[in-house]
Parts: C-alpha cells; structure tokens; sequence
C-alpha cells in the first residue's frame, strides 16, 4: 500500500501540476523541483543527523535497563492488558514494557525520547516476525496506537500559542486531550476489528477504564492552574520521569553488578546503524509529500472541501483549518507550520487559529512513522497499518471539529 501511496504523491502533483501551469502559474514546476531537491537534505540534515545523537543516547540507556531487567519488570507490570492487544507476543518478553516506554514519552510529549524507544520497541516485534518482509498484528498495533498519539501535555503547542498572543494559551488544553483520546480509541478499536480482538473482555475494559479516569482525573487537576504553572507542572513531570527512568536502570545495573558504561557503549552503537537504514525511507517519503505539497495539490483539496461543505449548508469556518490537519499525517514540521500559519493570519484566538492547534494535538504523523518504524526494521508489506493510522486520524480530526465548535463555536 505504501508503494501505491507514494507513487500516488506523485502522479497527482503532476497533473495538478500541469493544471496549474494551464491556467498560468508557471513557476509551479520550478517549486517542484526546489522541493524534489531540498527534501534530501531536510531528510539528512534536519532529521536523521539530529535524531542519530538521540538514537545513541536512548538505545545506550536501554540497553543498561534491559541488562538490568528493568525492561522485563516494566513488561510483567502491563502484561495482563497488553496480552489481550499484543496476543502474539510469548509472555515474560520485554517488548511490552518497551512499549510502554514509547507510549509514556508520547504522553508527556516528549518526541526526542519516545522515537528511539519505539523504534527499539519495533525492533523486538520484529524478531518475534515470522515474515520479516511483511508486518505482524503486533506491529500492526503498535503502530495504530502509535501514530493516534495519545499525548496528555500539549506543551509545544501552549508555548506556541503564548508566543502569538492568545489571551489563555492553555484554553485548548482539555478540546486536543478529547480529540487525541478519540483518536486512540479509535485506531485500538479498527485493528481489534481486524485482528479478531475482543475489547469487552473484563481485564481490557478495566485498564481502558482505569486510563479514562486517570486522564480526566489529570484534566480535573489541570483546570485548576494559571498557563505559567501548567508549563511548570508538565516540564517538572516530563523530566521527572525521564530522569527516575535512567536512575532507575544504573541503580538495578548496579544491584546486579553490572558495568554500566559498557552497557550503554553497546547499547549506543546501534544508533548510527539505525540511522543508517531509515535514511532511504525518510528521503522517499519526504520528496514525495514535498512535490505534492508544492504543486498545489493541498489548495486544490481545501478548496474542493470547501465548495463541497458550502452546497450542502454546512457552516464553512472549520475548512480553513483543514491544511494542518491534511498536513499531519504527511509532516510535522509541515503541520506545525501550517498551525502558525493559521495562527498568525487569523488570530491565535480565533477560532480557526483554535482548531488549528486541535488539529496538530489529536494524532501525529503516520506516513512519517510509518516510513520510520517498518524501515528500520526492513519491512516492505505494511498491510493495513496505514489504512489503521489514517482512520484514527480522521476520527480525531472530526473529534476536534465537533468539540471545537462545542469548546469556541
């Protein structure tokens, strides 16, 4: 399917391409190829280069709590919950409590820390792979539950909005934690479908519902503080659990006299390699979204919605968001530009200024991840992985619509 995709990137920037340059814009195969040339380089120099010192840090640090089985406790702890999603994966495996790391550094936002876990976390998936050129359920779920990104502190997107003026840059704090619940749910709920799943067995209702009121008991706690010490409690908690993670690791190396920077050496030589591997898939991925994009494909979508939404009466304020939501699953940098973009235009107060900020919290980047993740680890067949992440996609972008109209209408 990502073939199909790709090549679709494609074939479309050059026929919107040539309808563009029909109606006189003659510069769009010019922006084409600056595109076609510069996504390389973001891809080497923007991504991989400074995802390669992360890499190394994370996957040394890994290393010394897999040595010291932190990792197997970690997985112990959620094995009763994720035994019902991941059925595949042999018990006493440590790839659940990998799992467990990424999605927690996703929770607190913390993108540098949570990709070289994931990736660890794929990595192992793929050794329990019976077909390494084609993906398992369990990757499969991973990454659904991945790029639906669950993330409970937006803090990027506060400071974002404090930085353009919004009068309370926290107001969209509990509208992106709706939507990128629903989105979650929804990805758990379409690759359950898939793989024959039962979500109403006791044990899977309990943890759901143990996680629901744990969110909105932290929403509760949230309401209650000034934008200043929101982004002073979500930076102390972030880096709390970051830094009891690695304390946690060397104090169990050291119970098992372990040598621990020999530990982390051998864990961190695997960055570079990692690195290595995914720079082909970055490349591809990126040109192909950058060509796309600047052909003029986007606009013409936004205004095919918009024309569509019009004539059957429905209201329109919501489509001139849609670029970051059309962007998020192609770019990151590409929809946080396009946020600041609506921001800037329209008023970070506004309501499309708003639902912008919706839109860049309720999922993340499937192609991007998918691209990451599967070309780390050589697979070629992503069967039903993109169509999980783009449906949780679409049920976060209408989740944030419909609370965005419910929260600012």
């Amino acid at each position: 399917m990502l073939n199909y995709i790709w090549v679709g990137f494609f074939l479309v920037a050059f026929v919107v391409a040539v309808f563009q340059f029909a109606l006189g814009d003659t510069g769009v195969f010019g922006r084409m190829m600056d595109s076609l040339l510069e996504m390389p380089r973001m891809a080497v120099m923007d991504i991989a280069l400074p995802l390669a010192g992360i890499m190394t840090l994370w996957l040394g640090f890994m290393n010394i709590g897999e040595r010291a089985g932190a990792v197997r406790f970690l997985s112990r702890l959620v094995e009763p919950f994720f035994s019902k999603l991941f059925p595949d994966i042999p018990k006493h495996h440590p790839a659940p409590g990998q799992i467990l790391m990424n999605f927690s550094a996703n929770m607190l936002g913390l993108d540098n820390a949570a990709t070289p876990l994931g990736l660890k976390a794929m990595s192992s998936l793929q050794e329990l792979n019976p077909d390494k050129k084609t993906a398992s359920n369990a990757q499969i779920m991973f990454l659904a539950l991945n790029t639906s990104s669950l993330t409970v502190i937006p803090v990027s997107i506060i400071a974002q909005r404090a930085i353009l003026g919004a009068m309370n840059p926290t107001d969209v704090f509990i509208p992106i934690l709706i939507a990128t619940y629903v989105s979650s749910l929804a990805g758990l709920i379409f690759v359950s479908v898939k793989q024959k799943i039962n979500l109403f067995h006791p044990t899977v209702l309990a943890w759901i519902g143990g996680i629901t009121a744990g969110l909105a008991l932290l929403v509760g706690y949230f309401t209650t503080l000034t934008q200043e010490q929101m982004s002073a409690a979500s930076s102390l908690i972030s880096s709390l659990v970051l830094l009891v993670l690695v304390i946690g690791f060397m104090a169990g190396a050291l119970l098992k006299k372990i040598n621990i920077f020999d530990a982390f050496i051998d864990g961190a030589k695997d960055g570079f390699r990692v690195i290595i591997k995914i720079i082909p898939y970055l490349v591809g991925m990126l040109v192909g979204i950058g060509v796309f994009r600047a052909s003029g494909a986007m606009d013409l979508l936004t205004g095919g919605l918009a024309w569509c939404a019009a004539g059957v009466g429905l209201d329109t304020h919501f489509i001139d968001a849609l670029p970051t939501a059309f962007m998020k699953p192609l770019s990151g940098s590409g929809a946080r530009a396009m946020m600041i973009e609506s921001m800037s235009v329209y008023g970070a107060d506004s309501f499309v200024g708003r639902l912008s900020c919706l839109f860049q919290g309720a999922a993340d980047t499937t192609f991007y991840i998918v691209a990451l993740y599967f070309g780390a680890v050589g697979i070629k067949r992503s069967r039903y992985a993109i169509s999980a992440g783009l449906f949780a996609d679409l049920a976060g972008v209408i989740a944030a619509i419909v609370v965005a109209y419910l929260f600012f209408g």
